[in-house]
């Protein structure tokens, strides 16, 4: 007797996956191309962030344009920090049909490390990039999500450098677990940020920086010998001494000796 194998139907593919797939915009699989290293000052310990002391990151940049839209993506890369590929990521879409703005309009901007101005410097970097050309442009509104700030301390953090850069944030109904931010159009915005905490290095200050930072470590390394040859020259005296004194103890004792041996004979 033959059993009849039933054959499973397809799977009907979902969706909301397969219109994820069509709607992937082909630039969001862009890599930076173009590099700059970022010095972020010593500062004083924070209560929340810690030790804040120098430190050098990488900004990569890449952007895209079209007739119908322009694409620019801002990333931050900090040595020995593992993250979300959406921490230190900003990213700004120009539509041109609509002569407008949008600033990460898929995730919200986290930095890391925080409260090292990073963001501020971010938000510049794209108010730059826009008015070059759409200075006219109206701005998409972008909520503000409570989850997102893990206490009151970051959340006005947030505020205060959206507000520095021109931004409006609005509250709904006085309730902190919402906001708006938003603003007119892309000329009420600044592109001034805290150069104190955040500044960028040319190639040309870097490389002056790598051959001084060699400089230094070449003049140290040549002090250091000549101490190692100091302290092994002063380690032979030293053996020389110790070799001089016993021969001196060595003797006194023999002659102690033999002054008693005289006085009792």
């Amino acid at each position: 007797m033959i059993s009849a194998v039933s054959t499973p139907e397809p799977v009907a593919p979902d969706a909301d996956n397969e219109e994820n797939v069509k709607t992937q915009h082909p630039w969001l699989e862009l890599e930076p191309e173009r590099f700059q290293l970022i010095r972020l000052s010593a500062l004083p310990a924070d209560r929340e962030a810690g030790l804040r002391p120098l430190r050098f990151v990488s900004l990569g940049r890449v952007e895209r344009h079209s007739k119908e839209e322009s694409f620019l993506r801002l990333t931050v890369d900090v040595p020995g920090l593992n993250t979300n590929k959406e921490v230190n990521t900003l990213e700004v879409w120009a539509d041109h049909q609509a002569s407008q703005i949008r600033i990460n309009a898929d995730f919200p901007l986290q930095v890391e490390p925080s409260n090292r101005g990073l963001g501020r410097f971010l938000l510049a970097q794209a108010v730059v990039w826009a008015r070059k050309r759409w200075n006219h442009y109206t701005v998409a509104r972008l909520p503000l999500l409570a989850k997102y700030a893990p206490s009151d301390v970051a959340r006005l953090r947030r505020d205060h450098a959206l507000q520095a850069q021109g931004f409006n944030v609005a509250y709904e109904a006085g309730i902190q677990m919402r906001a708006d931010c938003s603003v007119g159009r892309v000329s009420q915005l600044h592109s001034d940020w805290n150069e104190n905490k955040v500044c960028l290095i040319d190639t040309v200050d870097s490389a002056m920086m790598l051959q001084n930072a060699d400089k230094n470590l070449n003049e140290q390394s040549a002090h250091i010998k000549k101490l190692n040859q100091r302290i092994t020259l002063l380690k032979s005296e030293d053996s020389t001494l110790r070799f001089t004194i016993a021969m001196l103890a060595i003797f006194a004792v023999f002659q102690a000796a033999l002054l008693i041996w005289i006085a009792t004979h």
